[in-house]
């Protein structure tokens, strides 16, 4: 018994100096890890990328398009509001200033048009608050149609690409450093644009 608890201590000795023997005798290599590989060599990289979607949606023409689209809405929307506005506060002024030279024949035809004035300025708040609900739900609805856009396409790019994972990064918000190698969006961004230029 105490034989073999010798050659046993014997052969993890012996396993011991080769390990050390080996460790110290083969070149000394740096086991830190660089922080990214270079931009050229992409044989290191992981399966997964990242869109800067800033840079997407200031840069897409489609994105450009719908951005336009809703500004005119919301500016003809603003010029509506604003000739419906003056033409009531046309109305206002005007009764006002007949109210004030006692132009009304009696006190309850000057209160049948102070009524008149007081609902049709409810009815245009009430138009104007309509009219902001359309305009949010059209402008989601864009924005809808855009992203449904945007993640179809970046599907049928990855088919070739084979990414695993692709990040969306506003601003530097979700993605704080990386290496600009798993940046995908100029790439991308041309897909986009050639896409839409051939479809429109």
């Amino acid at each position: 018994m105490k034989n073999i608890n010798y050659v046993i201590n014997g052969v993890l000795a012996v396993a011991v100096i080769i390990l050390f023997v080996m460790q110290f005798s083969s070149k000394k290599e740096s086991t830190v890890a660089p922080a990214f590989t270079t931009e050229g060599d992409s044989t290191n990289l992981l399966p997964v990328a990242y869109v800067n979607v800033d840079s997407l949606l200031s840069n897409y023409n489609y994105s450009k398009d719908l951005n336009e689209r809703i500004l005119k809405m919301q500016e003809d929307y603003r010029l509506d509001m604003t000739q419906r506005s003056n033409a009531l506060r046309t109305e206002l002024n005007d009764f006002q200033r007949k109210y004030e030279a006692n132009a009304f024949l009696t006190t309850e035809r000057a209160q049948q048009e102070g009524n008149r004035l007081q609902k049709k300025q409810e009815e245009l708040q009430n138009y104007a608050a309509k009219k902001e609900q359309e305009l949010a739900a059209k402008q989601m609805e864009l924005n809808g149609q855009l992203r449904d856009t945007i993640v179809a396409q970046l599907t049928t790019f990855n088919q070739t690409k084979g990414y695993q994972i692709i990040f969306s990064n506003t601003m530097g918000d979700n993605i704080l450093l990386s290496n600009p190698a798993y940046d995908i969006t100029a790439e991308f961004l041309e897909v986009l644009n050639k896409n839409y230029s051939s479809g429109k």
